[in-house]
């Protein structure tokens, strides 16, 4: 294990000589390792005195000269970590203002164009930063597949464009993506028309996808296979600890993964052991934070989490040390865990721990209303296919069968 006075320190850097230190500070902080941290320094300590050899300053730095200096690094170490590190190294820069901004990219038309579409559902309140994201994502791929990086020829798109692309993707998905696509088109095409691009509101066009109200029987793990993953997370690891905490959360509270992403230290009140999430549309909610789960967190909390700038209760275990950047993060872990416990289930996703505490709540004898309360849904209706899991009360509410039974 190299030490820190193994780092590189003395020696000329070229015209980096005076931001050494700073970066070094920098990386530090963001959880990198010694060794990293020494990798880095071997890098710069490379490039500037190949700045120096090329006449270049600092004030000139820009991704053109820093690709001119890749393509001469021969292959192997430190080539590897070169890229990444002088991406820091200009990011730094330019934040100290010591070199110019970098020029803003040229877009292309479609790409101007979904830009200003999410800056328009931006204004929306209501709409949850991931719900943006997905909205953006069908959009480009809808104008992509019409006109590519070339002119948007708004004013000749019909209906049979709108019905072809979602006909197109729709049986590639399984439902619940696939009404994603058609609420994400129609939305799109409600824009173009509202901002006068296009004459017909090709909304109307928007074909829909068949779906029976309650159809479907929620996934969800019997309690014992629920308390398998809890058993077979390795809590002798920092990393088996915060997965343990995360996973306690979404098995007893019933979190979404999206909201334990946004979980913040001041989100917690230990005194009242209680919780406040930021749940749907940017809405609130304070939960009782029970005991096990209190216990988990604070054993991260103390043992584990890095010490650093960020104030996300749950951060990743690479640096740069920060907080999850979406929820896929959260899904990952769900799904590893299930793996690890030999736990067999169809749906591998966060939601899967939520929809089983509201089955076993069920179970025990919760009401509808009770559980609708416990995980926030805003519309009694999402509560509703719960029902359908309690067979045996369902069993007393069947009609005998006219035939009898044979």
């Amino acid at each position: 294990m190299m030490h820190a006075k193994s780092i590189p320190s003395g020696g000329s850097y070229g015209p980096l000589s005076s931001y050494i230190e700073q970066y070094r500070t920098q990386v530090k902080e963001q959880g990198y390792a010694v060794w990293s941290v020494y990798e880095q320094i071997r890098v710069l300590k490379m490039f500037g005195r190949w700045l120096e050899r090329t006449g270049r300053e600092v004030r000139e730095l820009n991704e053109e000269v820093t690709s001119d200096f890749l393509r001469r690094l021969k292959r192997g170490y430190p080539k590897n970590a070169a890229p990444s590190t002088l991406r820091r190294l200009l990011a730094m820069l330019r934040r100290i203002e010591v070199t110019p901004a970098a020029k803003a990219a040229r877009h292309s038309p479609a790409e101007e164009l979904t830009c200003a579409y999410e800056r328009f559902l931006l204004e929306d309140p209501n709409l949850a930063a991931q719900s943006v994201v997905q909205l953006r994502r069908f959009a480009s791929r809808f104008l992509s597949e019409k006109f590519g990086d070339g002119r948007l020829k708004l004013s000749k798109l019909n209906a049979s464009d709108v019905t072809a692309f979602v006909q197109r993707h729709a049986h590639r998905h399984g439902p619940s993506e696939a009404r994603k696509l058609v609420a994400a088109t129609r939305s799109f095409m409600r824009y173009l028309h509202y901002k006068g691009l296009v004459v017909t509101d090709l909304s109307l066009a928007v074909p829909k996808v068949a779906r029976w109200s309650l159809s479907n029987l929620p996934k969800h793990l019997a309690a014992g296979q629920v308390r398998q993953v809890l058993h077979h997370c390795d809590r002798s690891t920092p990393l088996g600890r915060r997965n343990h905490a995360i996973l306690l959360l979404l098995a007893r509270l019933g979190l979404r993964a999206g909201e334990i992403v946004r979980l913040n230290l001041e989100d917690i009140d230990w005194e009242n052991a209680r919780i406040t999430v930021c749940g749907k549309g940017g809405k609130w909610a304070q939960l009782p934070l029970p005991a096990d789960v209190g216990r988990a967190i604070a054993c991260y909390l103390r043992r584990d989490r890095p010490r650093c700038d960020c104030r996300r209760v749950f951060l990743c275990d690479r640096a740069p040390m920060d907080g999850f950047h979406s929820a896929v993060a959260i899904a990952n872990i769900v799904r590893r865990a299930l793996a690890k416990a030999g736990v067999e289930s169809a749906r591998k996703r966060a939601h899967l721990l939520r929809h089983s505490l509201a089955t076993e709540m069920l179970r025990k004898g919760a009401s509808l209303d009770e559980i609708g309360e416990v995980l926030r849904h805003k519309s009694p209706d999402s509560t509703a296919i719960y029902a359908k899991v309690d067979l045996k009360s369902l069993e007393t509410l069947a009609l005998p069968w006219l035939g009898g039974v044979r």
